[in-house]
């Protein structure tokens, strides 16, 4: 902006002056005209300060009304365009002015939590209460719970008893497959893996003539599956047991293994000998009866005849008289000697030789009936420890596989499980011992719906460990809720003390101990923040069961109910 010194003539100061005076002249008639003679004007911009009125001037500056006109609207003028130059510096310096008073007053009348805090008074001592619950309690014993299939264990199969690699041919499982009995858990040179119950590792080939506890299981695993291989009891592995091995491969498809090197020939040659034994037996009992044996009665009857006759004429002899002792002598002798013939009479007949022959024709042919029997024994089918797979708690579940086709067996084979899901936790040996078989325990679902549970098994753990092994089994589980749980942590609580129903309980400071060593609860009757002037009444209880944060109750004298305030505190 130019500036012009009135002490220095100027052509063009005039003009200027005569223009300015004329613009403020009509703007300050505008501002008259259009302003409350009242009130202060404001400029047209609206953020200039006040501007005096025409008899305000004249009394500041002690000119007349005629003067001021042209003493005025210089600066009048100027300050006008000062102001709508910095209309926005105008507008913040006065926002700015506002926001300084506006603290001033609201610092003047508020105050903070600290510093009321500090000034306020401290209240009035009440009684501290709790409301009676009722519903039902137990105390618990929370542990952590590992979920996933149950008892995982390593097969490994013995194909040590195989005539070639044991190169793994077919039938591998998938993981996810569930193995029961008669199942085929492997092929392995052509020849299967039967899967059957029971909890000895089969170790050495089950043949006739073995015994052992593994004979045992073998019998009763055949009995679960409604074969008889002998009674369970006798521990000797028999024919009968050996025929049900038979009947096994033939129902599981596969042709049974066969008996000892060289057993068929044996049978056969075995056979043969017992038909030639029973022929030779068959001879001599011929012979024996073709052969005569002893006097014919033709023979025995002149025998007799003879006796007879030396009889008679030595009875006449001895009637005759006198009689003749010479010739009644010589009659005896001829009785005696007819006698005598009598008993020799076929003597020289016998078939003793006969019956030599059939005595030795039957031993040999009992020889040879017991070679037979040993034959066929020996070709009987065995159970080698590499065709069968022992596994308790049928069925199981595969879950993982290492075992490939064509690729020979080494190591484990697979790792099965037991086919539910089990969980598997710990506990301090104070909470384990409160623990028993059976007990009920809840878990929470992955949608936070309570699930129920049941101890199997509370034993100390291994080694130098001070904690528990506790294992559980979860009611049963749909196919969708087990793929979420299994393998996850869970929080598992077991109620080793639980009330039969709903029942009143209050916390343990409620209760107090009377004169007489009764136990009492002082219940609240008024208002509790009017604190030792609030009535209150005792009421004797009986304990019941006890958590950690709350007791049974029953009233014996006088009345208790959900939701009375019990006295806890002071």
């Amino acid at each position: 902006m130019r500036r012009f010194r009135r002490d220095q003539p100027d052509s063009r100061s005039d003009d200027s002056d005569e223009r300015t005076e004329d613009i403020g002249l009509e703007k300050l008639a505008a501002l008259q005209e259009s302003t409350d003679p009242e009130q202060p004007t404001w400029s047209p911009g609206g953020s200039a300060p006040n501007v005096m009125l025409a008899d305000e001037a004249d009394a500041v500056d002690g000119t007349t009304g005629e003067e001021q006109p042209r003493r005025r609207a210089p600066f009048l003028a100027g300050g006008t365009a000062v102001l709508q130059r910095n209309r926005t510096l105008w507008i913040v310096a006065l926002a700015a002015a506002l926001s300084l008073v506006a603290g001033l007053l609201l610092g003047r009348f508020i105050i903070s939590p600290a510093d009321a805090a500090a000034s306020a008074e401290p209240p009035a001592l009440g009684l501290v209460t709790v409301p009676v619950e009722y519903g039902p309690l137990s105390n618990d014993v929370t542990i952590r719970g590992e979920i996933a299939y149950s008892d995982p264990v390593e097969v490994r199969i013995d194909a040590s008893g195989s005539a070639g690699p044991s190169v793994v041919t077919g039938q591998v499982p998938e993981e996810g497959t569930e193995l029961e009995a008669l199942s085929i858990a492997l092929e392995v040179a052509g020849r299967p893996v039967i899967v059957l119950p029971g909890q000895l590792p089969a170790y050495r080939t089950l043949q006739v003539g073995v015994s052992g506890p593994d004979v045992v299981q073998f019998k009763t695993a055949m009995r679960t599956m409604g074969l008889d291989a002998g009674d369970p009891a006798d521990n000797v592995f028999g024919a009968d047991a050996a025929r049900a091995v038979g009947t096994l491969y033939s129902q599981a498809g596969y042709s049974a293994p066969e008996g000892e090197e060289g057993s068929v020939d044996m049978v056969l040659a075995a056979e043969e000998s017992v038909r030639s034994a029973e022929q030779t037996l068959l001879t001599a009992q011929g012979d024996l009866a073709a052969t005569p044996v002893g006097a014919t009665p033709v023979e025995l009857r002149e025998a007799d005849n003879a006796i007879a006759s030396a009889r008679r004429e030595l009875d006449a002899a001895q009637q005759e008289s006198p009689p003749d002792p010479i010739r009644i002598a010589d009659l005896v002798d001829a009785l005696d000697l007819a006698a005598l013939r009598r008993q020799e009479v076929g003597a020289d007949r016998t078939d003793a030789p006969q019956r030599a022959a059939v005595e030795a024709a039957l031993q040999q042919l009992t020889g040879t009936q017991e070679d037979l029997a040993r034959a066929q024994e020996a070709a009987l089918p065995s159970l080698p420890p590499g065709e069968v797979l022992f596994l308790t708690e049928l069925p199981r579940r595969v879950d993982a596989v290492t075992a490939t086709r064509g690729s020979i067996l080494e190591g484990p084979a697979m790792t099965v499980s037991g086919a539910s899901l089990g969980m598997t936790g710990s506990a301090a040996e104070a909470d384990a011992r409160l623990l028993k078989v059976d007990a009920a325990a809840t878990f929470e679902l992955p949608d936070g719906s309570p699930h129920k549970a049941k101890i199997t098994s509370v034993a100390p753990g291994d080694g130098d460990s001070q904690r528990w092994d506790v294992e559980l089994v979860p009611d049963p589980l749909t196919p969708e809720q087990i793929l979420e749980l299994q393998g996850s942590n869970v929080r598992v609580a077991i109620a080793v003390g639980a009330t039969d129903g709903d029942v009143l309980s209050v916390p343990y400071a409620a209760l107090t101990a009377g004169p007489g060593g009764q136990t009492r609860v002082e219940v609240s009757e008024g208002d509790p923040r009017d604190g030792d002037e609030s009535p209150t009444r005792l009421v004797t209880v009986r304990s019941g069961l006890a958590t950690s944060g709350a007791v049974e109750v029953t009233p014996v004298e006088g009345k208790l109910s959900e939701g009375d305030l019990v006295v806890v505190g002071r």
